[in-house]
């Protein structure tokens, strides 16, 4: 009898574990698979200016656009950069190839008083109403509580036509600026970018809120 319940329990045991085991063995579907994660189109970053790596900011994922690689110091993509220059500068389209435009737009209340916009003191109606429309840079005319809002164009927008190779603009807390970046090789690629300096320590840091256009 104690052969036949140790044989039972034994059969029971291997039934178990057989299933697992195919499970464990079982390659990874391509469900399985991480998906590709989308690009970045904003957020907070903060530029340290004694550090090799974060004193730039790559735009297609809102990263450092320096990396070590094998113990060297490289390039990885760098569309704005905090240098010390000045009381400390922006500097765009520092890549090769690249050619960059920087325009400072002044406070949200200076575009609330330029455009005639309902908003806050200090408030965020302006740098959130930036947007590209019939590819034209156009900010918010007047809502009155009316949907859709009504919108015209940014007149300051033209001050990006022309692309320069380390395009400047002095770094001043609170301002909201424009950034485009173009390639001289390729006529098709562009980036538009809008930024709001929230907070700036000079010779040491600066953070943005930051958002592709």
């Amino acid at each position: 009898m104690r052969k036949i319940s140790f044989l039972i329990v034994s059969a029971a045991l291997i039934a178990f574990s057989c299933p697992q085991l195919l499970r464990a063995q079982t390659p990874a579907t391509p469900d399985d698979k991480p998906t590709t994660q989308p690009r970045k189109r904003g957020g907070l970053f903060t530029m340290y200016a004694m550090d090799p790596l974060s004193r730039n900011l790559c735009f297609s994922d809102g990263k450092e656009g320096m990396a070590f690689v094998n113990n060297k110091w490289e390039n990885r993509c760098s569309d704005l950069n905090f240098t010390l220059a000045g009381s400390g500068t922006f500097v765009t389209g520092v890549e090769l190839n690249r050619a960059g435009a920087i325009v400072d737009l002044g406070t949200a209340n200076d575009l609330r008083g330029r455009y005639s916009f309902e908003d806050a003191e200090n408030g965020g109606v302006g740098f959130a109403s930036l947007r590209v429309m019939g590819g034209k840079i156009m900010i918010l005319q007047d809502d009155n509580g009316k949907f859709p809002a009504s919108w015209q164009p940014l007149q300051e927008a033209s001050q990006l036509s022309e692309t320069k190779s380390s395009a400047t603009a002095p770094i001043k807390l609170g301002h909201i600026y424009l950034v485009r970046v173009t390639d001289t090789r390729d006529k098709n690629y562009q980036q538009l970018v809008k930024f709001l300096v929230v907070a700036y320590r000079p010779e040491e840091s600066v953070t943005l809120r930051w958002e592709l256009l």
